[in-house]
């Protein structure tokens, strides 16, 4: 990878995006390959107040399943970023909506360097019903507790997540959910079946 020109697969992007969101962004939190509605999220990244989607079209990829991505990524993430090799840098913005950010990874001599083309902005489409759905139900219990709500152990996930929505004001939920995404152990939990 000498070149300016030199093409970029996902597993060439993948540890200096890590790199470089951990710098921009402090404390990170990075989920991998996380199913987000009828998609795989390539990184869904939290910090103390977001939930940010990253979706990597490297060189090699095509736009063919974006536009199914993007209602997917919108419905889950505060934010989204395309993470994008330079091939796609002239015309990425007539595939993705003017919310979306734009970050493009080139190769500069030995290093491979990351730009922000566009920041994003907040995403309109964002379901808080669906947010609240990544967590697991010991995660959601957890929130329960911490505001001396009732348990409803013998109740849906669903049921859970609509009381959370209606008892608790968004911005301190939200802070809430994000905490719990970040001690997330999967060596302790198995994610549960709705």
């Amino acid at each position: 990878m000498e070149r300016m020109d030199a093409l970029l697969y996902d597993c060439d992007i993948r540890e200096p995006l890590f790199d470089y969101l951990e710098e921009r962004f402090g404390k990170a939190r990075m989920f991998e390959e996380k199913i987000i509605g009828k998609s795989r999220a390539d990184v869904l990244m939290v910090t103390e107040r977001r939930i940010t989607g990253l979706e990597i079209k490297s060189d090699a990829d095509t736009y063919e399943r974006l536009r199914r991505q993007i209602r997917d990524y919108d419905k889950y993430c505060d934010e989204n970023y395309v993470v994008i090799g330079r091939s796609h840098a002239k015309h990425v913005e007539e595939h993705i909506p003017a919310y979306w950010g734009v970050l493009v990874v080139s190769v500069n001599g030995r290093d491979i360097v990351i730009e922000e083309m566009r920041p994003p902005q907040q995403n309109p489409k964002m379901k808080r019903e669906l947010q609240l759905a990544i967590l697991w139900r010991a995660e959601l219990q957890n929130i329960i507790e911490q505001n001396h709500l009732p348990h409803y152990r013998q109740k849906s996930k669903r049921f859970v997540r609509e009381k959370l929505l209606e008892k608790l004001e968004w911005d301190q939920l939200k802070l809430e959910v994000c905490e719990e995404l970040f001690q997330r152990d999967y060596t302790l939990l198995e994610e549960e079946e709705e």
